[in-house]
């Protein structure tokens, strides 16, 4: 019989509504329950595309023992990662204070005022490698409630303590200036992997905010060591089995340092991410490589993580049917020389194991190999190599597919839409920029209310319960800026107002100008969480700044620039010491040194080759952080369109910093020149 979860729109709360486990949703009516019993919490968090939160489910929660203990002596709280970060981030920092590490499953059991005072991840059906077993540890916090409650509540009280005491420092509220790059440049090139690319050792990450910073410090400085940094890394990655070299996109990790054995899951925040700095690749560097793999990415993340309603799913899981009936991790991804020769034949099976990397050990498990893209592409037939390729990856759509998660978070498709908008721009894929437009009119039109509050996710065109965070708010800004930019429409900018006018008025200390994950009027946790750091996306506070900085250069708006630059100091403090965690706001820091610049370009029609010509090169132009308008002359979809003559009535576009405007000119070249140096 489901239990009550099964009312829940979170595909993974829906993967456990069968479970014995009599779940409850995060909500006051449990922790109403567990008071009224007089029982502890279990809270578990996870995500529907996370390896371990299934193997912990198929082993624990699936169980009927372990269920009946469960039910017996708790009230038991699931909770998806993705639909709350707010408490998945409040009840993560009491974990990884107490432990020294973090990750999901997250298994916390709280008192029923919830406040913690147990904490784990992933515990086995079975004692092993040191670990208890998931029996044992509630068997433990049942003797505690029960016989030491008072030491339960000393733990518990003094971790809520700790945690309210802990402060972000914020420097001097300064943004970074030249010393504070030039530091965590410094810092990166120490952690920087020379050999495989990339930043510290297994598991690995795509850098993603990072390079995006890179390709910044390179147009502003000329600094060749960044550049090098950022191809190679990008290289690196995109010839590694963490890229799908059949169907584009990536994997979240590797878990490895040379990037050869992914973890499979498919994330749309990690795809929209290194999309949007591929392109930025190829605009810096004309790399066909960066082109191949941004328009692959584009085309991915499109075709398989689109849903009817226009918007982009979250997910797709790493495990999937091997074909016996077991859910494996990679099934769908990986090959074996057997199968190679099945699928095209012993001469063209030849040919693929050597261009993919294909052995007889495998590289993977049991004698499978992740499909790579060795140092040797121009040795082989073009033509011959992309027939291999297109049956492979019919044979691969044979395949049981991955799971994909189907609800629709705002802030990734805020992602979302900025890559696709530019990459479409960038090289005259119409359709990609349509893919935008979709996806952010969907954003508007069920995500927004009335008051342009944003709610955090969808599904199948429902909207979900939970209020957007601050991460939603500065990247569905973002990605409506790139697309005002973009289609030359100037409703997307004021949409990213009304958002960003949300952040002034409910995420932001009106005092120190820091900014809050939630808003001011949201449900009150234990702690209103505060993290400035990027993690696997970039955070809300360096999302917002960002935002905050392009919607002031577009308009001039003085209070959206001073809460950009105040938000910015906390980069001042964390860029030279910790510079691969605040990779989006170094970034921001960069658009702040440049100006950033404004560009507007006029003319009577851009159906006009020449003012096509014009715009194209401005949306090409590298200086960090540069906005773009453009319309007729005397429109009024943009501010800075307003007094843009045309010149000797030719298309013509204006470059702007810092209250100082370049000549106005009708030639692409020197309006090129203008933007990159």
């Amino acid at each position: 019989m489901p239990n009550r979860l099964a009312h829940e729109t979170s595909p993974y709360l829906l993967q456990h509504a069968d479970n014995p486990v009599d779940w409850w949703p995060w909500s006051e009516e449990a922790f109403a329950e567990a008071r009224r019993r007089d029982v502890p919490v279990l809270l578990s968090v996870g995500y529907s595309s996370c390896h371990w939160c299934h193997v912990m489910a198929h082993e624990s929660f699936e169980d009927r023992e372990t269920a009946d203990q469960l039910n017996a002596h708790f009230v038991n709280v699931k909770v998806d990662r993705e639909e709350r970060p707010d408490v998945d981030a409040v009840y993560m920092e009491a974990v990884q204070a107490a432990t020294g590490q973090g990750g999901w499953p997250m298994t916390v059991f709280l008192t029923p005022d919830a406040e913690p005072f147990y904490f784990g991840t992933y515990f086995p059906p079975a004692p092993r490698h040191g670990m208890p077993s998931f029996r044992q540890v509630l068997e433990g916090v049942e003797q505690a409630w029960s016989g030491r409650r008072e030491e339960v509540a000393e733990v518990a009280g003094k971790i809520v303590r700790d945690l309210a005491g802990r402060e972000i420092s914020y420097g001097d509220g300064r943004p970074p200036g030249e010393q504070e790059q030039a530091q965590a440049l410094l810092g990166l090139t120490r952690e920087y992997d020379a050999q495989r690319g990339g930043f510290g050792g297994a598991p690995k990450f795509p850098p993603s905010m990072v390079v995006e910073f890179l390709l910044r410090h390179h147009a502003r400085t000329g600094g060749e060591g960044a550049l090098q940094m950022a191809r190679d890394t990008c290289e690196r990655m995109a010839r590694g089995g963490i890229y799908d070299q059949l169907g584009g996109g990536f994997a979240r990790y590797s878990v490895d340092r040379d990037w050869i054995v992914p973890h499979f899951e498919k994330m749309l925040y990690d795809n929209a991410l290194l999309c949007r700095v591929y392109a930025h690749l190829w605009r810096a560097t004309g790399s066909e490589l960066a082109r191949r793999v941004a328009l692959e990415t584009a085309d991915f993340m499109v075709r398989e993580l689109r849903t009817a309603e226009g918007g982009f799913a979250s997910a797709l899981d790493a495990d999937s049917d091997d074909g016996t009936g077991r859910h494996v991790e990679g099934a769908y991804y990986v090959w074996t020389p057997a199968q190679l020769t099945e699928t095209l034949g012993e001469d063209d099976a030849k040919l693929a194991a050597h261009y993919f990397g294909v052995t007889e050990e495998g590289t993977f498990e049991h004698g499978a190999s992740v499909l790579q893209l060795p140092q040797h592409e121009g040795v082989f037939d073009a033509e011959r190599i992309a027939g291999v390729k297109e049956r492979l990856l019919a044979r691969r759509a044979g395949r049981a597919a991955p799971g994909r998660d189907d609800k629709v978070v705002a802030a990734w498709n805020g992602l979302a839409v900025a890559a696709l908008a530019e990459t479409g721009a960038y090289f005259d894929r119409p359709d990609l920029v349509e893919a935008a437009v979709g996806a952010a009119d969907l954003l508007v039109r069920l995500h927004l209310d009335d008051q342009a509050r944003l709610s955090r996710t969808s599904k199948d065109g429902h909207i979900g319960a939970n209020a957007g965070v601050l991460e939603d708010y500065g990247d569905v800004a973002e990605g409506f800026l790139a697309l005002a930019s973009v289609t030359g429409e100037g409703v997307w900018l004021e949409f990213a107002g009304f958002l960003l006018d949300h952040v002034l008025a409910r995420f932001t200390d009106p005092e120190s100008g820091a900014l809050f994950d939630t808003a001011s009027d949201a449900e009150r946790l234990i702690r209103r969480p505060q993290d400035p750091t990027d993690n696997a996306a970039p955070s809300g506070w360096t999302a917002a700044a960002a935002a905050l900085l392009g919607y002031a250069a577009h308009t001039g708006s003085e209070p959206h620039r001073t809460a950009a630059e105040k938000a910015l100091g906390v980069v001042t403090a964390l860029g030279p010491r910790v510079p691969r965690f605040v990779g989006w706001g170094l970034a921001a820091a960069e658009a702040l040194l440049d100006g950033p610049r404004e560009v507007a370009v006029v003319a009577e029609s851009f159906d006009d080759p020449a003012a096509r010509t014009l715009l194209r090169t401005a949306l090409l132009g590298t200086a960090p952080g540069a906005v773009v308008a453009y319309g007729a002359t005397g429109g009024d979809e943009f501010p800075l369109l307003a007094d843009r003559p045309l010149r000797e009535g030719e298309p013509t576009a204006y470059v702007c910093r810092n209250f100082t405007c370049d000549a106005p000119t009708t030639d692409p070249e020197r309006l090129r020149t203008a933007l990159s140096g």
